[in-house]
């Protein structure tokens, strides 16, 4: 999984479709028999009100009325006069809206932007003050001052809420301004005050800087021989770069040494064992085996680091679970992320990933791994990549090509128009899509940052070295490209502001991944070859059994964190561990003939991204059905047409994308057949 998405992006997404604030306290002024009056006085004066949609309005006004925004008589006055029953008035109220949400959270994401760029971007030493502002959240009273001048009531009245079950049902039959009215029912649907919103802003911020300086310096790790095996400027953040790093020492001289050397440095960050000086310093020698440190040919006293890494996922579930009762709908933030966000219920997630884990597929992949390296697997070959075609081109011939091709951000911008046009986009939408993007260069691994207004650039933020550009960098900065492109047509192109973006972040994956896998092809380098499509069937697979194993650690622990919530740093790392181990143990020691192994827990968006991991598996998904729908297609017009429905439902947006429902089946199904023929 190459994107790293800013946790910052999905709180605000997550507040804007799912919350407001306000300050005061979480009790309505208004009774039931209020509402019921209130909807007998309005079905009077407009007897061609649809009932249902007035009955929510009304109900959600008066479920988030408080005593501060005036008497149960004003309440009723306010509904009277602001409800719009008329079709065309309500479009027209609809429309006003669409263009001034814009404008504010368009402008807001701008200013919270260039207020993160010392965070996220590599443009100098990170300081307090930088650390200071970024932590600032521009909108967190934004929503309150909103709800003061009852613009967030007059919203909530005339276009309430509807469920996943009811999006679900009533879907089938809306059109583009249907779906767009429900959008804007996710607009308002919780009072949340703006000191919650804050202190969850101040701990993502700081999680997220934790993880993008959190770098290893590899010419400076020592393994069993007493030598370093790394180029001594070697640097690479966790676990992203680590992970890659790894994955390029398959079928190379020394390679499996090197591999069991960055598994132990993994470990010492998982158990917290690793000494606090090495983290993101290249000033000591560092014996991983022996967990010692040398300077200058002295033994260096240390501490290790204190259990921050658990410290940083427990602010994250603090500040989280703080907003639990401001959403009597989804009083967790578990129901939050995938009924809510996700729009696929937590329990459905869990039995696709169990369904794949489990099967007869992957164990006999697993053994196809084993015949093709030669030896038996250890846990980190859940990042095997063998799964390619012969290539005439070594990672060290591409990093030359690559470097000298993008010394700089600025050469891959000057080069996207060229790679729009090589995937069949036209001159003109190439340029356009182009010209809605920026590059810069990422402090951490990278990610992809979409716009929210028409008249701004998305980001595309992507670790460069003072070399350039490597095959890795280019490879990652390949699949951002492809989130930068969903999030522009689907920002531009879509009929209603209201439907931007895709259901979740799976779907943009899908297209990252998408693109990602076309990156030699973009470079002009591809070879054909007949077992070409066979190996990315079985990548595919082998990638979502090892990113679903770490989701299912990932659910486990929120579910073990609200079990405990007084738990400590140290009480929660033993239990991410042993949850690690469990579900290692479970669902990978028997294909890997190996017991016990923790290294499903150092995955970095554990600890900065709550919960997103899920999104990947999906995405894999997803990418895979949209393949087999892309193939003898142009690749333009079918990515055009499928981004281009908007923000409907999982549900809808795969049957119109692909004609069918999320399910694992193709991928297995196609992996069978990939297995039969490369035996």
């Amino acid at each position: 999984m190459q994107q790293k998405t800013s946790l910052i992006v999905l709180i605000m997404t997550g507040f804007f479709l799912m919350s407001v604030s306000y300050a005061g306290n979480n009790k309505s002024a208004i009774s039931a028999k209020n509402v019921e009056t209130v909807i007998k006085s309005i079905q009077k004066a407009q007897p061609t009100a649809d009932a249902n949609l007035l009955k929510k309005g009304v109900e959600q006004v008066a479920r988030l009325w408080r005593e501060s925004d005036g008497s149960v008589n004003e309440f009723q006055s306010f509904c009277e006069k602001n409800y719009v029953s008329n079709p065309e008035e309500r479009k027209q109220l609809f429309l006003r809206f669409d263009r001034h949400y814009e404008v504010l959270w368009g402008n807001l994401l701008k200013l919270q932007l260039e207020l993160n760029e010392p965070n996220h971007m590599d443009i100098g030493e990170l300081t307090d003050v930088d650390m200071m502002f970024a932590a600032y959240n521009p909108q967190a009273h934004l929503a309150e001052d909103l709800f003061a001048n009852k613009i967030a009531f007059v919203t909530a009245l005339n276009f309430p809420e509807m469920s996943l079950d009811e999006k679900n049902e009533l879907g089938k039959d809306w059109d583009s301004l249907d779906w767009a009215y429900a959008r804007m029912g996710d607009v308002f649907t919780s009072r949340i005050p703006a000191s919650l919103l804050q202190a969850r802003s101040n701990a993502a911020t700081k999680s997220d800087a934790y993880i993008s300086e959190y770098n290893i310096y590899m010419g400076h790790v020592i393994g069993k021989d007493g030598e370093t095996h790394f180029p001594e400027d070697m640097k690479l953040i966790t676990h992203w770069n680590l992970r890659d790093e790894l994955k390029s020492n398959y079928s190379i001289e020394n390679g499996n040494f090197k591999q069991e050397m960055i598994y132990k440095v993994m470990q010492r960050i998982i158990d917290q064992s690793i000494p606090e000086k090495v983290i993101n310093s290249p000033e000591y020698d560092w014996d991983i085996y022996k967990n010692t440190l040398v300077k200058n040919g002295d033994n260096i006293d240390f501490k290790s680091e204190p259990d921050t890494r658990y410290q940083q996922l427990l602010n994250n579930f603090q500040t989280t679970k703080a907003l639990d009762e401001y959403y009597p709908a989804y009083p967790t933030y578990m129901e939050r992320r995938f009924s809510g966000n996700m729009e696929i219920p937590k329990e459905e997630v869990e039995r696709i990933f169990i369904d794949l884990v489990s099967s007869e597929e992957v164990k006999d992949l697993a053994k196809f791994i084993k015949k093709q390296l030669g030896r038996d697997l250890r846990p980190y070959d859940i990042w095997y990549n063998g799964f390619k075609a012969k290539s005439s081109l070594s990672e060290a011939e591409l990093n030359v090509i690559t470097q000298e091709k993008y010394p700089n951000p600025k050469a891959f911008e000057a080069d996207m128009p060229r790679m729009l046009q090589d995937l069949q986009f036209s001159e003109e939408q190439a340029k356009f899509l182009a010209s809605k993007i920026q590059v810069d260069g990422s402090r951490g691994a990278g990610h992809a940052w979409g716009a929210e207004m028409k008249a701004e650039k998305a980001r595309l933020r992507t670790r460069i070295g003072a070399e350039g550009m490597n095959y890795k960098g280019y490879n990652i900065a390949v699949h951002e490209f492809g989130h930068n492109v969903e999030q522009t047509i689907t920002l531009h192109d879509v009929d209603y502001y209201m439907l931007r973006g895709v259901p979740n972040t799976a779907f943009t994956e899908a297209l990252a991944f998408i693109f990602q896998k076309r990156d030699l092809e973009l470079l002009k380098l591809e070879e054909k070859n007949d077992a070409k499509v066979h190996y990315m069937a079985l990548a595919n697979l082998w990638s979502c059994y090892e990113i679903m194993g770490v989701s299912l650690v990932d659910m486990a622990v929120w579910e073990w964190m609200y079990a405990n919530p007084n738990a400590t740093a140290a009480e929660l790392k033993l239990a991410v561990i042993d949850i690690a181990k469990e579900v290692w143990n479970k669902y990978f020691a028997e294909n890997f003939g190996v017991k016990d192994a923790p290294i499903l827990a150092i995955y970095s968006h554990m600890i900065d991204n709550p919960l997103y991991l899920s999104a990947y598996p999906i995405g894999q998904l997803i990418d895979f059905q949209i393949e087999q729908q892309l193939e003898g297609k142009v690749f333009a017009e079918e990515v055009n047409r499928i981004y281009s429905e908007g923000r409907l439902t999982p549900k809808y947006w795969m049957e119109n994308a692909v004609g069918k429902e999320l399910s694992t089946e193709p991928l297995l199904k196609a992996s069978r057949g990939a297995l039969k023929f490369l035996k």
